[in-house]
């Protein structure tokens, strides 16, 4: 896949400039030019969405904190999938000895990342060659340096939110770090590692907004999610089950969960649900929206790999054990302090259970 340079900001900024264009003129003629810049960019849109995932993070302290405690969006047969992984080894096998056979220029690991979310695997226009960085890609950079010796020995390949799972099983990637939540439905398709970061599914709105959060005021209201995101998942079991009031509408959706802010920002929709660390930086990066009432479940973020890479999971867990103890609270002080806020206490998983025997 040939990952084009989409920043989260451009998409973003766009947005933005129709809302505050808007506000400056009035009469017939403001109307015109802003439909005509609202028109351009919806465009725009097909084509933004497939440069690569957008989910963003970042704001103003609000967003991630305090997460909520329930159970992680899963289907009624499974229980705590964060802890259905394997012990950690740091034993070679055959899918990391074969990783280790590139030659030259291609012994390097593959990994699925985001491109456009801000502070989590993005390109800052602001650095010289715009590299990508964020608090998944040092992840990434520590595997690498763990298994291949070099921690700049990895080709990045931008991914969106739905093709995460097919780019695992088609061989794309060697793995995905890319805010993806370990959930019972995953597991069926995917191996993960043990987390590495906790969160929960929060809602975001217009500060003028009557919506208080995920309850009864979404009522008739529009709301956009991520196609195979765990928050489209959420939404349509508890439409199904009644806790979801039947009247909001929920067929708004997306192959990048950034295109929701878009989607927001165009009227186009009430309310975008997503992770609440990634919708922190949707606030961050839009001073009109924010997020609306607290975190309504518990999720964790794993590391994907095909189900049979044993040696893999086995040794990605190895080095969480290391990184959890040495790098995860520096890369957290780093990307996110300034978005969830300094404490990172509700942030950090759990300690690890490997329930998982082979």
């Amino acid at each position: 896949m040939r990952a084009r340079r989409v920043r989260a900001g451009q998409r973003v900024q766009a947005g933005q400039r129709v809302r505050a264009g808007l506000r400056g003129w009035g009469g017939v003629g403001a109307m015109a030019v802003g439909c005509a810049l609202a028109l351009a960019l919806v465009l725009l849109l097909p084509w933004a969405r497939s440069q690569g995932d957008g989910s963003g993070d970042g704001s103003t302290g609000r967003g991630g904190r305090g997460v909520a405690e329930g159970s992680p969006v899963a289907d009624a047969t499974c229980t705590a999938p964060e802890k259905q992984t394997l012990a950690p080894s740091s034993a070679d096998g055959p899918t990391i000895a074969a990783i280790k056979a590139r030659q030259g220029e291609k012994r390097k690991l593959i990994v699925g990342v985001d491109q456009n979310s801000y502070r989590w695997g993005y390109r800052d226009p602001n650095n010289t060659g715009a590299e990508l960085e964020g608090f998944d890609i040092d992840l990434v950079h520590r595997i690498a340096q763990d298994i291949l010796g070099d921690p700049d020995a990895v080709q990045f390949k931008a991914i969106p939110t739905n093709q995460r799972v097919p780019a695992i099983q088609e061989g794309r990637v060697d793995m995905v770090v890319r805010t993806m939540t370990i959930s019972c439905t995953r597991l069926t398709d995917v191996a993960f590692s043990a987390p590495y970061f906790k969160t929960g599914q929060q809602v975001l709105a217009p500060k003028s907004s009557t919506i208080t959060g995920y309850n009864g005021t979404l009522a008739k209201k529009k709301v956009c999610t991520a196609t195979g995101s765990t928050a489209n998942t959420k939404l349509a079991d508890d439409k199904k089950t009644g806790r979801l009031a039947s009247t909001v509408d929920i067929r708004t959706t997306v192959p990048n969960q950034l295109d929701c802010l878009v989607r927001l920002q165009l009227g186009e929709v009430d309310a975008v649900v997503t992770d609440g660390a990634l919708a922190a930086s949707q606030a961050a990066q839009d001073p009109t929206v924010e997020l609306k009432g607290a975190p309504f479940t518990a999720e964790y973020y794993g590391v994907a790999m095909k189900k049979d890479a044993s040696d893999l999971v086995r040794r990605v867990n190895q080095i969480l054990v290391e990184y959890r103890a040495s790098g995860w609270q520096a890369s957290y002080d780093k990307w996110l302090s300034a978005t969830l806020g300094g404490d990172a206490t509700t942030s950090m998983p759990p300690a690890p259970q490997y329930l998982r025997t082979s």
